[in-house]
């Protein structure tokens, strides 16, 4: 059944090279050593002494060898890596911007090659306008839509996110936004839970813009469907805006224009659609 994720947990979030930089820092002699132990989110000082250091008034071990392009958090006893696998590896991967993306089985689920994940869904968020407005965020991952969705200032939103162990996630990624914050005045709404199913008890015209980043077709082909996008246009009010992720996938080798063919079922199910960025822009008519 569907559920409210859990409160988030603040915690040091180790890389192996951070790791090798208090060692080294406490080898040198250093009482402090002075970096960002939230993915960039902070900088603060850590007090060093021979056998543990100390942050934010707690005492931490040094960690032994820590694994490559891998983010590792306090788990009461040890640090352990951000990863997860019921069926699938789900893993939360530090990036050179500070917020971290996440793969599934080796597979990288935000573009980070040319710009912050929070920079790529800025300027995706941008187009559909949601200052002031209600907000339905399909499939809220790490939540860097609904963040930026937050800071634009829009009056509510609603995200649903399917896969729990990607919630949990949620919890220790400092960049992800949590619902119960005081800052955010209760405007985020996250739901576990399948759109797909979840969408049908949303009534109609209650939103006023669509994000839509699904996992690509072969994961979750329904989150492509005729039918889903029918439910989209439905929920949507009149000249309501929806961003619609595609991804570039190659036409030559997949044998398909994904992109292409979203635009012309979105078109049948009420929107005028359009290409933008790595996706489909389109308005409800």
């Amino acid at each position: 059944m569907p559920h409210e994720p859990g409160p988030h947990k603040p915690g040091p979030l180790l890389t192996r090279p951070l790791a090798e930089a208090l060692i080294a820092a406490r080898d040198a002699g250093a009482p402090t050593w002075r970096g960002s132990l939230d993915l960039g989110r902070s900088t603060e000082d850590v007090s060093l002494d021979a056998d543990a250091w100390t942050w934010r008034g707690q005492r931490y071990p040094y960690p032994g060898k820590l694994k490559d392009r891998t983010i590792h958090h306090w788990d009461g006893e040890a640090f352990s890596a951000v990863s997860r696998y019921d069926g699938a590896l789900i893993k939360l991967v530090p990036t050179e911007w500070g917020a971290p993306t996440f793969e599934i089985d080796g597979i990288k689920m935000l573009p980070t090659a040319k710009a912050s994940p929070i920079d790529d869904a800025r300027r995706k968020v941008a187009l559909v306008q949601p200052q002031g407005r209600t907000v339905l965020d399909t499939c809220g991952g790490l939540g860097y839509f609904a963040a930026c969705c937050l800071d634009a200032g829009a009056a509510r939103i609603l995200s649903f996110e399917k896969n729990a162990d990607v919630l949990w996630l949620r919890t220790l990624n400092p960049w992800s936004p949590d619902p119960d914050a005081p800052e955010h005045g209760g405007r985020l709404q996250l739901t576990h839970g399948d759109v797909s199913q979840a969408i049908a008890q949303i009534p109609d015209a209650s939103v006023d813009a669509l994000l839509h980043d699904p996992p690509r077709f072969g994961i979750a082909g329904e989150l492509y469907s005729q039918a889903f996008y029918d439910q989209l246009a439905r929920v949507l009010r009149r000249g309501g805006r929806l961003f619609h992720y595609t991804g570039t996938p190659n036409a030559l080798t997949s044998g398909r224009d994904v992109p292409r063919e979203v635009a012309k079922r979105l078109e049948k199910a009420g929107f005028r659609a359009e290409p933008a960025l790595d996706g489909v822009l389109a308005m409800r008519r």
